[in-house]
């Protein structure tokens, strides 16, 4: 059995408390963070250590940072995929994505480019990035088609129009667009199933709400949280849980754990 969970936490400094907690009441087996926003240097590993859990983390500066937190082991850490797009002049490599083999699962934390407006750099920058990502993920099942991997995180595309709230609000905006829906559901010709959506079908089942204009209080939400699974992986997995509540109380991440239960 396994527990994994996948968190945008949006600064782990401000709520590790909260993260911990997690990690203890729903019994967690691994919990993949984005957003951390800190350093390596600064990242607060104590309290995990003392919880009784390892940590990996990339993180340059205050922007993105990924990690994976586990009991079960942190094997082959890798702090980018092998063809990752870089940004900006000269292109660098982000960090927006970290892989490690936990209790024999490879566990990928991604933080997919938000796109900033359609026709922006980062627009294309993010289209690259979840191709390149479509790529080397085929690749590591042509290399191991049994092996048990998991791409879960923030992917920053809401797949239908049921994922928001209100689709017109959206209107020439990202997250929506034709190419960033296909460029996601691109996951699938390499071979993998999102496992969210096939044991949480229901429509409005939101994974975020912006803190700003009454969002959660309206339930103006969206679903961009997601869960990659091989073959393998998929069938592991026996449920799926989206911790709503845990957006409310003082100083909520404005995403909320999306919990995956194997066996």
């Amino acid at each position: 059995m396994m527990r994994l969970a996948t968190w945008n936490i949006n600064s782990v400094r401000s709520r590790v408390d909260r993260a911990v907690d997690l990690l203890t009441r729903e019994d967690l087996d691994v919990l993949a963070l984005q957003e951390t926003k800190v350093k390596d240097a600064m990242f607060p590993v104590a309290p995990f250590l003392e919880a009784g859990y390892e940590v990996a983390h990339t993180g340059l500066n205050q922007w993105n940072g990924v990690a994976i937190v586990s009991r079960v082991g942190l094997e082959d850490v890798a702090t980018s995929f092998a063809n990752q797009p870089g940004y900006g002049e000269p292109p660098a490599i982000e960090a927006r994505a970290i892989g490690a083999t936990c209790g024999g699962v490879r566990v990928w934390s991604l933080y997919v480019p938000n796109g900033r407006d359609v026709g922006h750099p980062h627009y294309a920058y993010k289209l690259d990035w979840l191709a390149a990502l479509r790529d080397d993920a085929a690749q590591w099942l042509s290399a191991d088609a049994s092996a048990p991997i998991v791409l879960v995180g923030d992917w920053n595309v809401a797949p239908l129009d049921t994922d928001v709230w209100d689709p017109g609000f959206f209107a020439g905006k990202t997250h929506l667009t034709p190419p960033e829906r296909a460029a996601f559901s691109a996951l699938e010709t390499a071979g993998y199933t999102e496992i969210t959506r096939e044991l949480i079908p229901a429509e409005h089942s939101y994974t975020y709400w912006d803190y700003q204009q009454l969002r959660f209080p309206r339930n103006e939400g969206m679903r961009i949280d997601f869960a990659y699974g091989s073959p393998a992986l998929r069938e592991r997995t026996t449920g799926v849980t989206i911790l709503r509540d845990e957006r409310k109380g003082k100083g909520a991440s404005d995403h909320v754990p999306v919990i995956l239960d194997l066996d």
